[in-house]
């Protein structure tokens, strides 16, 4: 058992000769179990969930690449190949499979793409609104060409190559922006993920961690039809979480559901997109009891 006053340990790992951060939280011989972060977020949004599984499981949160402490993709390659290809080192490198895996937003798209690549390898899977785009905007992106969708990539990324970070004169003020991107936080909690998720410039200024290449999309992607295929091939149980307070699509309203050969699918209450945040006690029960 892991002395819970003890946080993790930082590791690293190579993928396409970056280096990747990850946090380790200890009790080796239990069985694996990796926290997946979401877009522009880093690996220690989930120490309040690591804190209560860690116990049980053999808890590995690593950093995108991009993110948190990991290496920048020195070509700003972001696209979704990559990522899988990171998260299958990561599970290869360390010998991790079969993996349980929580992943959240950005991290569950990344999440279900390996496990329908590798079904073999995941005993369970837990995608907090990880489906990506809703079927409307799929449809809507179908009627957009090949060209359009490179023209406007090749504009967005040119755009963020003259896009300097934000500088934040003190933690405080990236503090107030924190809160401003999630009304359900505490302040402990807001606090506790600003502190986290910057890093303090030459001049005494911060700026978030993550690369500001992470916001552009690859125009270059998996077919809906071919998306669907590759979730028709994950064969260990899935649990699908959405905040009924969210932006995201609802996979059992939106039918995205049917796509999955043995899914559940739970709505919380009082919750936005960071379910995990917002209703932290009733989704480590839930979680729990899943896994």
């Amino acid at each position: 058992m892991t002395d819970p006053s003890i946080g993790p340990t930082s590791h690293t790992f190579v993928s396409q000769r970056l280096r990747l951060h990850y946090a380790d939280w200890g009790n080796a011989s239990a069985p694996p179990l990796i926290l997946l972060h979401g877009g522009r977020d880093h690996c220690r949004n989930w120490d309040w969930v690591a804190r209560e599984l860690r116990g049980d499981y053999h808890i590995i949160a690593p950093d995108l690449r991009g993110h948190g402490d990991s290496a920048y993709s020195p070509s700003g390659d972001y696209s979704m190949g990559a990522f899988v290809y990171d998260l299958a080192q990561l599970i290869h490198q360390q010998k991790l499979a079969p993996v349980r895996i929580v992943a959240h937003s950005l991290g569950g798209s990344i999440a279900l793409r390996y496990t329908g690549a590798f079904p073999e390898t995941v005993a369970k899977l837990v995608a907090i609104e990880g489906l990506g785009p809703s079927p409307a905007q799929q449809a809507a992106r179908a009627k957009r060409t090949a060209a359009e969708r490179l023209r406007q990539w090749v504009g967005e990324t040119r755009a963020l190559a003259g896009r300097i970070p934000k500088r934040y004169a003190s933690i405080e003020e990236a503090f107030g922006r924190m809160q401003g991107e999630n009304k359900h936080l505490t302040p402990e909690q807001a606090r506790y993920l600003t502190v986290h998720g910057v890093s303090q410039n030459e001049d005494g200024t911060y700026s978030w961690k993550f690369d500001n290449y992470v916001r552009s999309f690859s125009p270059v992607d998996f077919q809906p039809e071919e998306l669907r295929a590759l979730w028709a091939n994950i064969t260990c149980p899935l649990l699908l979480i959405n905040g009924k307070e969210s932006w995201a699509s609802d996979p059992m309203r939106d039918g995205q559901i049917n796509y999955f050969k043995d899914a559940r699918a739970v709505a919380f209450d009082r919750a936005g997109h960071w379910v995990h945040h917002d209703r932290l006690d009733d989704f480590v029960a839930e979680v729990r009891a899943f896994l």
